[in-house]
């Protein structure tokens, strides 16, 4: 029903049941689940990640406290061309052919601090972040960059996990993300129930555009995976993160590693709060297929290049625009 979508997927394991990967075991343990995971599933949880609790409570007390605003506060801090800003509801479309309008959510974009008369600030998706006024939200800033600071470091611990898990050296990655497309996107789901069999989606079906994706969730359900020719719930296992694979990372692997199409259908009949955290490389590296996979099933891309495109495809006329003048720059 998707391949006309979305590029074909072989078939996963006989499991549907998602790996944990465990950051407080063994190293080769680690990255032997890690492998497993990554080209069964393309999902996996991480526990003992290393991030404080008092950290991830205080960032999405903050979240809920942001969409709770006025939508002319948030509207303040609407998108910018460089993907720093707000995104109100019924703004994008995940799953343009399946879905009957746009998808019931809203979110922000955070990405590194970048000076925009630096030499990389003059690159497209780089630049200064926009933030709430403080007297408006005390404390959001520091809450919000404190959770993103956090998942920084733990994007620099998994880099080896997935260079290993290649069988790459270690430090194979490091050079390729130390400027690395890292956007955190705080989300909020309505409390309207989708429903799918109507073309109305929370999320709409999808595979995320680039290498890995870091999630945190309020513990409300919703979040669905495309495994065996149906689509399964992810349940919710408190203090872990969900990763996924993107359509970048199968690339680079030549089709070995799963990106999964997963969506969000939101029916519990209250609000859901989440946040993506999306790393990409630096936006000047060019993505082909390592040498050990062999075949030529992937033209190489430039990494930058095709999240802009990515990103004019999903969003709106605006954003669009915004995307093409970058892309043209």
């Amino acid at each position: 029903m998707f391949d006309a979508v979305f590029p074909t997927r072989r078939n996963p394991s006989p499991t549907t049941q998602i790996p944990v990967v465990d950051f407080s075991q063994s190293e080769e343990v680690v990255v032997e689940t890690w492998r497993k995971a990554c080209l069964d599933h393309g999902f996996l949880y991480v526990k003992n990640h290393g991030i404080p609790a008092e950290v991830i409570d205080a960032f999405m007390e903050k979240q809920r406290q942001f969409f709770a605003l006025p939508k002319e506060a948030k509207e303040s801090i609407i998108l910018d061309g460089n993907n720093r800003g707000y995104t109100p509801f019924l703004e994008s479309t995940l799953d343009p052919q399946q879905s009957k309008r746009p998808d019931t959510h809203e979110g922000l974009y955070f990405g590194r601090e970048v000076a925009p008369d630096s030499e990389e600030g003059k690159l497209p998706l780089h630049g200064p972040n926009q933030w709430p006024a403080e007297e408006l939200l005390p404390g959001y800033r520091a809450a919000t960059w404190a959770y993103y600071q956090a998942l920084t470091e733990l994007n620099r611990r998994t880099l080896p996990v997935l260079a290993l898990s290649l069988g790459l050296e270690r430090r194979h990655f490091d050079p390729l993300f130390e400027r690395a497309i890292a956007s955190l996107r705080p989300l909020h789901y309505s409390a309207e129930a989708a429903a799918p069999e109507q073309g109305q989606f929370s999320a709409g079906a999808h595979c995320d555009y680039g290498c890995l994706t870091f999630l945190l969730t309020d513990g409300t359900p919703g979040l669905q995976v495309y495994l065996g020719d149906k689509w399964h719930d992810v349940p919710y296992i408190p203090g872990t993160l969900v990763i996924n694979l993107g359509d970048m990372l199968e690339r680079w692997t030549g089709g070995r590693y799963r990106s999964t199409m997963h969506r969000v259908v939101n029916t519990s009949g209250r609000e859901r709060f989440s946040a993506a955290f999306f790393v990409e490389p630096n936006f000047e590296t060019v993505v082909e297929v390592f040498p050990q996979e062999g075949g030529t099933k992937y033209e190489p891309i430039q990494c930058g290049e095709y999240i802009l495109e990515k990103y004019r495809t999903t969003y709106s006329v605006k954003t669009a625009a915004a995307a093409e003048q970058a892309i043209a720059a």
